[in-house]
């Protein structure tokens, strides 16, 4: 086959936006692909197309991912197109190499320091220096912080007013912070080590210090391609700025809406302002989705268009591709257990009817939420994997807490009621049962130590029963030695390995891959957006992690939340990124066959959105008003009067309750949002075409400030007369 053949294979099968990306000239090239968009193909076949054509060679480009796995698929499609010696590898292990082939040169000889596999040993020593008693959680907090102002190029004298910035949510006082911070980088130095960050900057200084170094980076690497590029920090930014150079041969590919990992120090700025940067480029948009149903894309779509901020400008509207599949489904239950339950269950249905279990996930927001479905699942007698996490009984804090249990039998009064027994004793291993600490690492720390006090209270809630005699029984409460019993048990049924099992992960581990079926569990306010989401970006980044994992089903897509999180406990509420979906009451679907054909009949209810905190709007009035309950009001009271005036005159005219010509919902609704047109007089929920012929006209002149004397009352009921 010719080398212009080969090139011309490689352009089959492309959709037009692809080939369009694939053919673009050289120069800097902005891909914004969306999720299932086939940005790998898209990427990989240009870099083919190139390379087959002789505008470059394969040895001169450098592809950037960011996992080894992304890199590794990268190479293999290349192999497939038939073009070999493209390097494509993460950040981290471009500069690796470079560092260590210039070391002899720029260390004058010396080797190059030892790499830490993992800060937390160095940052606990640097904390004890600083007086500071840091266990393994809070040590890895501390250890996110300085990766977080390493990565966002901050020195330790510079901390303080950096976390400020950032509204960074601290592990201490951030002047302790900056001061572990520093006594980390001076024990590095002084044992000869270095971290990853060290590695990149080392590579930045190495070319933008030393222009022969310089010279030899930029003339093996002359073409570059940045996957993922929505997730660079400024740190990798810097380096990617060192290899180019000056030059634009650059195609990077992103997804703004898919930005998760600003905790990081991530940025989508950089995707956001491409264009800005490099004049001239030329910006590809992939839009048609391969992965998932158009149900699926629909759902997807609806979330992601209520964004704001810098991401929602390069938002994409997905255009699903595959053939049409189920509805995606919203359940409600009354608390987590019975919400758990009710996935194992369905998740045996689904493997029994032979999805392979490895095609199912189920995905929550925090790894402390998984212990409910793991517990859930074994029960149910379905084999599962838990992605990017440890299992719950295997963390350290949760054997700890094991081994606490167990001793406190021996000082804790057996009469003690189980749940408080179980508080008492995790109260004497650190744990406080008022509010989570600060810290990612921490706060993780503390929600698995208060999923055992939840699991003691649904124990204690189930007596057990004795048997007396041959006729009557007799219930006793469930001590301490008993729910330790019950903890060995449920260890040990969960230590069973699994290979192919449905998975568990959290938003932020699912990133990236795909599965059949998707469950997506715990949707209540708090959780996701959690509490600790108070800036709107940080509400917004909530919102993309709902999207990132609706896009992960290829099929079929289950959305549920609890009530509440133990029976009988305290009413939450739904998250406020939920759309308008088929809902029903413990999990199902209330009235059988008959509910479900008044579903089918029904029309598609369409998102409507709090118009000052852009909230999702669930119940009727919240829809009417246009707000959520809780934010403010702007009512025209004198506007409100007056329609209420308007409205008893013609009641009392057709001989109707004054409700049924206008609810007070939507009569306030009038009053705050002050419609001028009969456009946005028919947006307001409760006002159709039929109010709208009887009653417009007089709406909209009271809304202009006329007297509801002046409206002439035969004009108002002549109508319905």
């Amino acid at each position: 086959m010719g080398v212009h053949s080969a090139a011309e294979v490689v352009l089959a099968g492309l959709d037009p936006e692809q080939r369009a990306a694939v053919t673009a000239p050289a120069g800097p090239v902005c891909i914004l692909a969306g999720a299932g968009t086939g940005k790998t193909r898209a990427v990989t076949s240009r870099i083919a197309h190139r390379a087959l054509t002789g505008e470059i060679s394969p040895r001169h480009v450098l592809a950037v991912t960011f996992t080894a796995r992304a890199a590794a698929e990268m190479r293999a499609r290349l192999t497939v197109l038939g073009v070999s010696g493209v390097q494509a590898r993460t950040f981290h292990a471009a500069a690796l190499r470079q560092v260590r082939y210039f070391a002899p040169r720029l260390l004058e000889g010396r080797a190059m320091p030892e790499l830490l596999d993992s800060k937390v040993r160095v940052v606990t020593l640097a904390a004890a220096k600083v007086g500071l008693r840091a266990d393994r959680a809070a040590a890895r907090d501390l250890a996110g912080e300085i990766e977080w102002a390493k990565s966002s190029l901050v020195e330790p004298g510079e901390y303080v007013i950096a976390a400020a910035k950032a509204l960074r949510e601290t592990p201490y006082e951030p002047a302790k912070v900056a001061e572990v911070f520093a006594a980390y980088e001076r024990l590095k130095r002084s044992n000869g080590v270095i971290d990853f960050e060290d590695m990149l900057r080392a590579a930045v200084w190495g070319i933008e210090e030393h222009r022969d170094v310089a010279e030899q980076v930029r003339g093996q690497y002359r073409h570059f391609v940045v996957d993922e590029y929505q997730d660079v920090n400024p740190l990798q930014q810097r380096l990617l700025d060192a290899w180019l150079g000056g030059r634009d041969d650059l195609t990077v590919v992103g997804d703004a809406s898919q930005t998760i990992y600003s905790f990081t120090g991530a940025t989508s700025s950089y995707l956001v302002d491409f264009p800005r940067r490099h004049r001239g480029a030329t910006v590809v948009r992939l839009v048609r989705d391969y992965r998932s149903t158009p149900q699926v894309v629909g759902l997807a779509n609806a979330v992601i268009s209520q964004a704001r901020g810098a991401e929602a400008r390069l938002r994409l509207e997905l255009h699903g591709q595959r053939p049409p599949g189920p509805e995606p489904e919203l359940r409600i239950f009354t608390d987590e257990p019975a919400e758990a339950n009710a996935v194992a269950a369905r998740c045996r249905t689904l493997v029994d009817g032979g999805t392979p279990a490895k095609e199912i996930a189920v995905l929550f927001r925090t790894n402390a939420q998984s212990e409910a479905y793991e517990k859930a699942l074994t029960e149910a007698g379905v084999p599962y994997v838990v992605q990017g996490a440890e299992r719950f009984f295997e963390r350290v804090e949760v054997r700890q807490a094991m081994v606490a249990l167990r001793a406190a039998t021996r000082s804790i009064p057996g009469e003690t009621p189980l749940p408080a027994a179980v508080v008492e004793a995790l109260t004497a291993v650190g744990w406080a049962p008022d509010a989570p600490p600060p810290g990612g690492a921490a706060r993780e720390r503390w929600e698995a130590l208060a999923a055992l006090v939840q699991l003691a209270e649904e124990y204690a809630a189930t007596p057990e029963v004795l048997p007396i005699g041959e006729a009557a029984a007799v219930e006793r409460p469930v001590t301490l030695s008993d729910f330790n019993e019950e903890l060995a048990r449920r260890a040990a049924q969960q230590h069973v390995p699994t290979v192919d099992g449905v998975t568990l992960a959290s938003l932020h581990s699912a990133k990236g891959l795909e599965w059949d079926a998707v469950f997506l569990v715990g949707l209540s306010e708090g959780t996701l957006p959690t509490t600790y989401a108070r800036t709107p970006e940080q509400v917004e980044e909530e919102r993309r992690l709902l999207y990132v994992g609706i896009t992960r089903a290829r099929q079929w897509l289950w959305l549920s939340y609890a009530s509440a999180r133990s029976p009988g406990g305290r009413a939450r509420r739904p998250s406020r990124f939920l759309p308008q979906l088929d809902r029903s009451g413990g999990g199902e679907r209330a009235g059988g066959g008959v509910a479900k054909r008044t579903a089918a009949r029904r029309p598609a209810t369409q998102i409507v959105s709090c118009r000052i905190c852009g909230a999702t709007l669930l119940a009727g009035p919240d829809r009417k008003l246009g707000r959520c309950p809780t934010c403010p009001s702007d009512i025209d009271e004198d506007l409100y009067e007056r329609l209420r005036d308007w409205r008893a005159r013609v009641a009392g005219a057709q001989k109707v309750p004054a409700y049924v010509v206008f609810t007070d919902a939507t009569l306030t609704a009038l009053a705050e949002r002050r419609p001028g047109r009969t456009e946005e007089l028919i947006a307001i929920a409760g006002i159709g075409p039929r109010k709208l012929g009887l009653y417009g006209e007089a709406v909209l002149a009271l809304v202009d400030g006329a007297a509801v004397d002046d409206i002439a009352p035969q004009k108002t009921f002549e109508i319905s007369s």
